[in-house]
């Protein structure tokens, strides 16, 4: 498979932007405005381009490109450090119990808090694979390869992350979720709201929206039943981050509701599993499938291979992955079992 991952450049303004076109809404991480994805782009290459390992609010931009054609088809991004220049707002599930001794009764009543519990938390987001190329495993590749990005630059990360996964999106490209929490006090759409957070931050949820707990029995039942609950195309990636080891722990997005997954960066399988090696040859048939990564920071690629260790352990990969890399004999190699 000729895929590989790399660091996003200027030039792929375009592929990105047509992507964003195709998301369907919802997406926060890829807005279909080219002045909001330039602006992301900018903050990646400074990202990339700064060379001291210590944990900065940054954003890293990585591409899928197809190695025959250079075709962009698919992104990922990397969140270093959220909550730092605006709040980091989440809606938090608890649970208030109260009792009663003359009914002799216990009511426990589920509520959703407005938090900033996550502040602080890296995050990896924004992923997206166009519909033409959504076999093969290449959602996969795009997936771990960020585990390995953060694996290969720790320093650069926090530790605790996050992913947030896009909730349920009606056949109006509404929320159903919005429509029963939020909306009712921002008189705006949900497109509207979510566009509104792509391109200016979440600030004006701060700035209107009520700080007391919200009574889920109170909504209705489309809102409530939208609690923690992935979009349909989101649950694939739901089971591939439980699989890393994310967990949700009761937080869901203020915007559709979607679950967000937490986890120890450290505890992440395809972090803790990543081996570096140095590589000695090129010539192998046979082997165990892995992802493979080089380079550092703008440098940085990725893609499947196959590899095996010697009783030194330094490292021999195939030759079609060693060409995607862009290594020769004596480099040094980063990969994870497929």
């Amino acid at each position: 498979m000729s895929f590989l991952l790399r660091a996003a450049r200027p030039a792929d303004l375009e592929p990105l932007y047509e992507m964003a076109k195709l998301t369907g809404g919802g997406f926060t991480n890829l807005p279909p405005d080219r002045n909001a994805l330039t602006t992301k782009l900018e903050r990646a290459a400074d990202a990339f381009a700064r060379p001291e390992d210590d944990l900065r609010d940054e954003q890293f931009v990585l591409v899928l490109e197809n190695g025959e054609t250079g075709a962009v088809r698919g992104t990922c991004q990397l969140m270093t450090q959220v909550g730092q220049r605006w709040p980091f707002y989440s809606y938090r599930l608890t649970t208030l119990t109260q009792h009663s001794k003359e009914l002799d009764r216990t009511v426990r009543a589920e509520m959703l808090s407005l938090v900033t519990d996550l502040e602080g938390a890296s995050e990896v987001g924004g992923l997206f694979l166009h519909p033409g190329e959504r076999a093969g495993g290449l959602g996969l590749l795009l997936a771990r390869s960020r585990y390995l990005f953060i694996a290969m630059h720790r320093a650069r990360f926090a530790d605790r992350i996050l992913a947030e996964l896009r909730g349920i999106i009606d056949e109006r490209g509404g929320s159903p979720f919005w429509d029963g929490v939020a909306g009712r006090f921002f008189g705006m759409s949900f497109q509207d709201a979510d566009y509104f957070n792509a391109i200016h931050g979440n600030q004006f949820i701060a700035d209107l929206m009520p700080k007391h707990p919200v009574y889920i029995a109170m909504l209705d039942d489309d809102a409530r039943t939208a609690i923690g609950v992935p979009h349909p195309t989101g649950r694939a990636a739901m089971r591939m981050l439980e699989n890393e080891g994310f967990r949700a722990a009761g937080y869901v997005d203020i915007f559709d509701g979607g679950p967000t997954m937490t986890a120890q960066t450290d505890d992440v399988v395809s972090i803790r599993d990543a081996k570096a090696a140095k590589v000695t040859g090129f010539d192998l048939d046979k082997g165990e499938k892995a992802i493979l990564a080089s380079g550092r920071l703008q440098e940085f690629r990725s893609c499947y291979g196959i590899r095996a260790f010697d009783d030194n352990g330094n490292l021999r990969i195939d030759a079609q992955a060693a060409d995607l890399l862009d290594v020769s004999e004596g480099d040094t190699v980063w990969s994870v079992a497929r």
